[in-house]
């Protein structure tokens, strides 16, 4: 069995890229293979209940104008399209992410971790879901065979809130400071949306014995977000 655990946030669209890149693989992949989420924040000082786009939010941070905006969109927009994702920006809103990491920990605690993930990322990227608000939140759950009240309980009593603690502590410890970040049975560490030869390459080399990127890839890659202004 190959472990891989996967550190990402639900708002960054080089992650959703990564994870098809990496699903990609595992459906050529003859092996078995066991995927985990792990937690990563990339801007943990976002406020609750912005009722900012995505777009609005990031120009009047960054002091882009409208349309070096949209430019930056459209670029990761065709990427995904390339990975069968349809991202749509306009409906995209700021949104702090750490509830929805509860909640992730929530669903691995009940067995649907990886479905949770993608109702996240979807919703987010492609249906303007606000995944800040618990109402939402609980709801997405339910769509993937959660229990609605008890996820929305844990949201409300803030559970899990240490194991999201955890995750951000081992990336720490791991030096990860960008994400997507994949770790194969915590030996070999490939950083950013890598093409899908890497991924199948990482799987391959998966007993090797130090943490490292695949041989003639890059540590630092392009495809990779390193804070909330990363859909370039």
């Amino acid at each position: 069995m190959i472990q891989v655990e996967v550190w990402s946030d639900v708002v960054c669209p080089w992650c959703y890229i990564g994870k098809r890149r990496l699903e990609g693989a595992l459906a050529k992949f003859p092996g078995e293979v066991s995927v985990e989420w792990r937690s990563f924040q990339l801007d943990p000082s976002t406020p609750t209940g912005d009722p900012r786009t995505v777009g609005e939010s990031l120009a009047a941070r960054r002091g882009f104008t409208a349309a070096q905006v949209k430019g930056m969109f459209a670029n990761v927009t065709a990427i995904a399209a390339q990975e069968g994702l349809d991202f749509d920006f306009d409906r995209a809103r700021t949104a702090n992410t750490l509830d929805a990491h509860r909640l992730l920990h929530f669903a691995k605690a009940h067995g649907r971790q990886g479905e949770l993930k993608e109702r996240l990322m979807r919703g987010y990227f492609t249906e303007g879901a606000d995944v800040a608000d618990h109402t939402v939140l609980a709801g997405l759950a339910a769509e993937v065979g959660l229990d609605e009240v008890a996820a929305k309980q844990a949201l409300t009593d803030g559970s899990y809130a240490e194991d999201v603690d955890a995750d951000i502590a081992q990336a720490r410890a791991y030096g990860i400071s960008g994400v997507p970040f994949f770790v194969f049975n915590q030996r070999i560490g490939v950083s950013g949306a890598q093409p899908l030869e890497v991924f199948e390459q990482a799987l391959a080399q998966s007993s090797l014995t130090l943490l490292r990127a695949p041989e003639g890839t890059a540590s630092a890659a392009a495809g990779e977000c390193t804070d909330d202004s990363c859909a370039i």
